[in-house]
């Protein structure tokens, strides 16, 4: 062994300590790592931001910007509605959640594809009285097992595709992952359709802070179209088309108000319908009823899709406190729009315009950032917590859609590079207003952005010193005489166990180099073992550190740490006894 040799393994072995301890981020860890490879010539100087210009990361931060306007479009909503209502308990709720997840996380980013859908999974829980426990983690196994389709479903696919191309010239295609991903998906899918009942019911999930801190329910209204095409309906029915979660505690009509209208009233044409519910709920309410939001004949200065909506509460010396929104006129003084009210220990039953603002009210507001900023400081209205509120803003619903199978067919057909294509379908997000640049940027995951870009050039420090070649050194002398499925099972195994220590970039970025070293050494073909390795380090269902999709279910169904083995070491042992004999038949060991 070389000193550059063992710098490079001291500083490869230093990171992964510094990833297990815990204690610091892992982007700062990478960072710290990327500077310290410098400073001891590990990492030549002038390669050492290479990483920031790799593929790797314009196609996860394209694929995360996709995913969250899917997310705010609402198309996949709209899709799951008529199937919701057919799910009675968690027998069919199971399956169709989780093969809805698995489905989506093949067209764009596994953990995109399970934030859309957990806040279905949160609201058929409430309604049905499924315990929430039962549906989130399922769901999150079928996000990573439905990434493992596509080159962009996950990260270790996207990166290792990157180590492919960097060592051998070429890079995967789009859909050669998808033999595999497709067996394991339908293999897991099947597995985890009755294994569910492994998980705890009593469970209770954790309430969120952005939501634990904001009003339970506004009151807003909506204003119904003089060509309105839906109506007249009743005012049960429109509670219907609201899930139930919303209520109807006025209508006005022919200039004559009634308040806590009855369930047989008529809605009609021109009729303004006051609506009190969660401010996302109330959205989606408006939005498929193709009604308006309150005074949107009233545009706001600039353009709107730079417009946002923010919720704020009312300050004890705040100038609204005892006024009215008529009375002080906050569009024309503020450049803002009052959206919706929650009253503090009250119910609002006034029109918005006429309600009286007390001390503790909480109201959403839309307008500018600048504006925003502005009348909150003037208004003595604090902020809540930021979280996505979409009462008032306009999104294309089918046109995400559209962009996306557009960019996937491009790919297919070879006539675009994938970062191209997936970069040009974000951007046309941000253009056709699906999505706004702000969102956008709130979209991006900087840390593991950060982490990924800091990384490529540490780990190809192993390579470029000869470490890698070290390695699989030793590894072909232990598995010299090991039949070739040995060898496979081992590498996954070993990504499988690496990804909840190392986070599953790291593990694909260190162990791929390896992979490619120990086939040359033993003579075998190295995409088989770049397969293994991707898909151990895209397994990870025994931990929920691993990756993001398991953190993220983590609170909402209320687990504990051990929780995830109790379904994910079964599925993990599916995965490798199925999964090897897979890769082996789809992508022969021999050397060609």
């Amino acid at each position: 062994m070389t000193l550059h040799q063992a710098m490079a393994f001291a500083l490869i072995a230093a990171t992964l300590g510094a990833f297990i301890w815990g204690r610091v981020r892992y982007d700062v860890v990478a960072l710290a790592a990327l500077l310290v490879g410098v400073a001891a010539g590990v990492v030549p100087a002038a390669s050492a931001f290479d990483g920031f210009k790799s593929d790797v990361v314009v196609i996860i931060a394209a694929a995360l910007v996709v995913s969250a306007a899917f997310e705010r479009s609402g198309v996949v909503e709209l899709a799951l509605r008529p199937l919701l209502a057919r799910l009675k308990s968690e027998k069919s709720q199971v399956p169709a959640l989780i093969g809805a997840v698995a489905l989506l996380s093949m067209a764009t980013k596994n953990v995109g594809a399970l934030a859309v859908l957990i806040p279905v999974a949160q609201q058929l829980a409430r309604r049905t009285g499924t315990a929430v426990s039962r549906l989130l983690m399922p769901m999150s196994f079928a996000s990573l097992l439905g990434g493992l389709v596509t080159q962009v479903g996950t990260s270790p696919n996207i990166i290792v595709s990157q180590v492919r191309e960097d060592a051998l010239g070429k890079p995967f295609g789009m859909y050669d992952f998808a033999p595999v991903g497709l067996c394991l998906t339908a293999v897991g899918l099947a597995f985890l359709s009755f294994a569910y009942r492994l998980l705890p019911r009593e469970r209770a999930g954790q309430v969120a802070l952005t939501e634990a801190i904001a009003a339970k329910s506004y009151v807003t209204e909506a204003v119904v179209p003089e060509d309105w095409t839906g109506g007249p309906k009743r005012v049960s029915e429109v509670r219907r088309a609201g899930g139930g979660d919303i209520e109807v505690v006025g209508l006005i009509s022919g200039g004559r108000r009634r308040e806590r209208p009855h369930a047989n009233t008529l809605v009609r044409a021109g009729d303004v319908v006051q609506l009190e519910g969660d401010p996302n709920l109330l959205h989606t309410l408006i939005h498929d009823l193709n009604w308006r939001s309150h005074r949107a004949n009233r545009p706001l200065e600039g353009p709107e899709h730079e417009a946002r909506s923010v919720e704020a509460v009312v300050s004890a010396d705040s100038p609204l406190a005892g006024q009215s929104a008529g009375r002080i006129d906050l569009q024309a003084r503020y450049k803002v729009k009052l959206l919706a009210v929650a009253g503090s220990g009250r119910r609002v039953l006034q029109r918005l315009r006429s309600a009286p603002i007390r001390a503790g009210d909480v109201l959403v507001l839309r307008g500018a950032e600048a504006d925003l900023a502005n009348a909150l400081k003037e208004l003595g209205a604090l902020p809540l917590a930021d979280r996505s509120v979409q009462l008032g803003a306009k999104r294309p619903l089918i046109l995400p859609a559209l962009i996306l199978a557009a960019a996937m067919i491009l790919i297919a057909l070879g006539l675009a590079p994938l970062a191209i294509a997936f970069l040009g379908a974000a951007l046309l997000m941000v253009l056709t207003r699906t999505i706004t640049m702000r969102e956008a940027y709130a979209a991006l995951d900087g840390g593991v952005l950060v982490l990924i870009a800091a990384l490529v050039p540490v780990s190809e420090a192993l390579q470029t010193t000869g470490g890698a070649a070290l390695v699989a050194s030793s590894f072909s002398g232990l598995f010299a005489h090991a039949p070739p499925l040995v060898v496979l099972a081992t590498l996954m195994i070993l990504s499988m166990f690496a990804a909840p220590f190392l986070h599953n970039a790291p593990t694909v970025l260190i162990l791929g180099p390896v992979a490619i070293s120990v086939a040359r050494a033993l003579g075998l073909a190295p995409d088989p073992l770049l397969m293994a390795v991707a898909t151990g380090a895209a397994c990870d269902f025994v931990t929920p550190v691993g990756h993001q999709c398991n953190t993220l279910v983590l609170g909402p169904g209320g687990y504990r740490f051990s929780d995830y083995a109790r379904l994910g070491a079964p599925l993990s042992i599916l995965v490798v006894l199925a999964g090897v004999p897979l890769i082996a038949a789809i992508w022969p060991l021999a050397a060609r």
